[in-house]
């Protein structure tokens, strides 16, 4: 794993403010008692089911929190991981002020409510609709970029497409590729184009 860590002048609250390349594991399952803060960049938490395949369970931008089971002392069952160049600031949740935890309360609250939605993406619609939906999600995030031509092309795999839709990647290649052929996006290797978003909004919907 690498990090770098860089000392902030910020309240007791604050442990350290780590760097992390992509790729870098942050942090494993097992026991926590430190509260994460993303600062830039963006951190994918992650679990494995029993065959050894990879569930994206959401990805965290910059101003959100993870490992909030810290809070309870509860032990942590998933990986975070960084996606893209990551700044983290590890906080102790034992120096938290009121008004900090009200605010990390709002975000968990938040939280709740994403993953309900992720839940009846991937329970109640089609892949074609969880695909949409997926790529309308990380075009707000350190994944994406925006052109001169005003589109936005994401960079993702269809890999990372598969783990967050709860797909395989041989199906979503073949998804995309029906979403491309329609001209409501283009894909290259590790990126996609928005080319119609508006549409994506209907698919995902739908």
């Amino acid at each position: 794993m690498q990090t770098q860590s860089q000392k902030t002048q910020h309240t007791p609250t604050f442990v350290d403010t780590v760097s992390y390349r992509p790729g870098a594991v942050i942090l494993y399952p097992g026991q926590s008692d430190m509260l994460y803060r993303v600062a830039s960049g963006l951190v994918r938490v992650h679990t494995m089911d029993d065959d050894g395949n990879g569930l994206t369970l959401r990805y965290v931008k910059p101003g959100e929190y993870f490992g909030e089971e810290a809070l309870a002392g509860m032990p942590r069952a998933y990986f975070a991981e960084a996606v893209t160049d990551s700044s983290v600031d590890v906080i102790n949740p034992a120096l938290m002020t009121s008004e900090e935890n009200l605010v990390v309360t709002t975000h968990l609250v938040r939280t709740l409510e994403r993953a309900y939605e992720s839940i009846y993406r991937l329970v109640g619609k089609r892949l074609r609709a969880r695909i949409a939906g997926e790529l309308l999600e990380l075009k707000d995030t350190a994944l994406a970029t925006r052109l001169e031509s005003g589109e936005t092309m994401i960079y993702a795999t269809h890999d990372e497409l598969a783990a967050a839709v709860g797909s395989v990647r041989e199906t979503v290649t073949k998804v995309v590729g029906e979403l491309g052929r329609e001209g409501v996006i283009s894909a290259g290797y590790g990126k996609i184009t928005l080319k119609d978003e508006a549409a994506l909004r209907d698919i995902a919907a739908g």
